[in-house]
C-alpha cells in the first residue's frame, strides 16, 4: 500500500484526515507544526504526539515523497542538492547564503528538464521530462531546512524549468510557501523567459511574486539567436506585457540580462536596451555568463566591458546590479543546473 504524503494536505485537509483516524483535531495542529515549522525529519521527532499514533503514522504515512540524492557544498557555502522524486526522476535545487546578509535564499526547480532550449543554459540540454507537482516544488525547501536546520527566508523560482510553463502548480506552491512556511510574497521572485499569456494571467493572481524577466538581449535578432522562445513571443509584444504588468500590479519588474562576451555586451547593445526599457518600471540585474559547454562558443564578458555596460544603464536612470556569483565551482550558478544524473 502506498503511503499517504502529508505535505500534500492543507491544514484543513490534514485535520480531516486525522479526525477520520479517530484522533482529536488538535493532533493535526501538532503534526502540521512539526512538519512546517520545526523541520521534523520523521514522525518519531514529534515527541508531543502519543507513541501509538506515531506508530500508526510510520506505518501509513510519510512526510515527503522525495529525498536528497546528492549534496555538494561550494567554497562560498552554497549548497546544491540533487532531489530524487517518487518516480526516480531528479532535479537540482540550490541553497544560497550571502556573508553580509541574514537572508537565506532557496533557488527551486519547477520542472524536470525544460522545453525552452535557451542556448546559454544547461537545463534544457537533457530535454523535458515532466512538470513538478506543487508539493514537490515546496518539498525542495523542506528538505533543505531539514538538512541544515535553518529557516529559509527567500525563495526564487529560478532553478530548472520554466515556471510559467507549469503555472497552476507554481501558483499552488506559492500559496503553500506563503501560508505554511510563512514566507512573505515580497520575498519570492519568479523568473520567466517570457510566456506572454501567462504574464497577463499572473498579473491578475491573488499572490504576485516579484516578476523577473529573462531578457538577455536588446533586440529581436540577438534574442532569437540565443532564446528559441523569441520565435513565438516577439520582444516587442513582451514589452507590451511588461507595461501591462506594471500598470495592473503597480510593481516594478526585474530585467535579467546575461552578458555574453562580444555578443550582447557592447555599447550599442546597452543603448538599444536603454531605449527598449525607457518606459518600463524596472530594475536591471546583469549576470556574467557562466560557461555550460564548449559547443556554443559563448564566453564571459571582460570586467571592463561589464562595468561600462552597467554605467551606461545607470546613466539612463535605472537601478542596475551585477549578480553575485554563487556556487560556480559546483555548477550551481545561473544557467548551470543540469541534474547530472549520469554522475550520481
Amino acid at each position: 500500500m502506498e503511503k499517504i504524503t502529508l505535505t500534500k494536505f492543507s491544514q484543513k485537509e490534514l485535520e480531516n484526515y486525522i479526525v477520520e483516524q479517530g484522533e482529536k483535531k488538535f493532533r493535526a495542529n501538532q503534526i502540521f507544526s512539526w512538519i512546517w515549522a520545526k523541520n521534523a525529519t520523521c514522525f518519531d521527532d514529534m515527541t508531543d504526539v502519543k507513541k501509538e499514533f506515531r506508530e500508526f503514522l510510520n506505518q501509513n504515512c510519510q512526510i515527503l515523497d522525495c529525498k536528497i540524492k546528492t549534496r555538494q557544498i561550494s567554497s562560498d557555502g552554497t549548497i546544491k542538492y540533487l532531489i530524487e522524486f517518487k518516480d526516480g526522476l531528479c532535479a537540482e535545487t540550490v541553497l544560497m547564503r550571502f556573508d553580509n546578509r541574514s537572508n537565506l535564499s532557496m533557488c527551486v526547480s519547477c520542472q524536470v528538464g525544460c522545453k525552452m532550449g535557451c542556448k546559454f543554459c544547461a537545463t534544457g540540454k537533457n530535454g523535458f521530462k515532466r512538470n513538478l507537482e506543487a508539493n514537490e516544488i515546496v518539498s525542495q525547501i523542506l528538505l533543505a531546512q531539514m538538512d541544515t536546520d535553518l529557516k529559509i527566508t527567500n525563495v526564487v523560482f529560478m532553478g530548472q524549468g520554466e515556471p510559467l510553463d507549469n503555472f497552476e502548480n507554481i501558483k499552488k506552491a506559492i500559496e503553500l510557501i506563503n501560508k505554511n512556511l510563512q514566507i512573505s510574497i515580497r520575498r519570492m521572485t519568479l523568473s520567466t523567459c517570457g510566456i506572454i499569456p501567462k504574464i497577463y494571467k499572473l498579473a491578475k493572481s491573488d499572490l504576485i511574486p516579484t516578476l523577473a524577466i529573462s531578457l538577455h538581449a536588446p533586440n529581436h535578432k540577438i534574442r532569437e539567436q540565443i532564446m528559441p522562445i523569441e520565435k513565438k513571443y516577439h520582444i516587442d509584444d513582451l514589452k507590451k506585457a511588461l507595461k501591462a504588468f506594471n500598470d495592473e500590479t503597480k510593481d516594478r519588474v526585474t530585467i535579467e540580462y546575461i552578458l555574453i562576451g562580444g555578443l550582447n555586451d557592447t555599447k550599442d547593445c546597452a543603448i538599444e536596451l536603454i531605449n527598449l526599457l525607457s518606459d518600463i518600471k524596472c530594475n536591471i540585474n546583469l549576470i556574467p555568463y557562466n560557461p555550460v559547454n564548449d559547443e556554443n562558443g559563448f564566453k564571459k564578458p571582460n570586467k571592463k566591458d561589464m562595468l561600462k555596460f552597467k554605467y551606461l544603464l545607470e546613466a539612463s536612470g535605472k537601478k542596475v546590479t551585477i549578480r553575485l556569483e554563487r556556487g560556480a565551482d559546483i555548477d550551481a550558478a545561473c544557467g548551470q543546473l543540469a541534474g547530472k544524473l549520469a554522475e550520481v
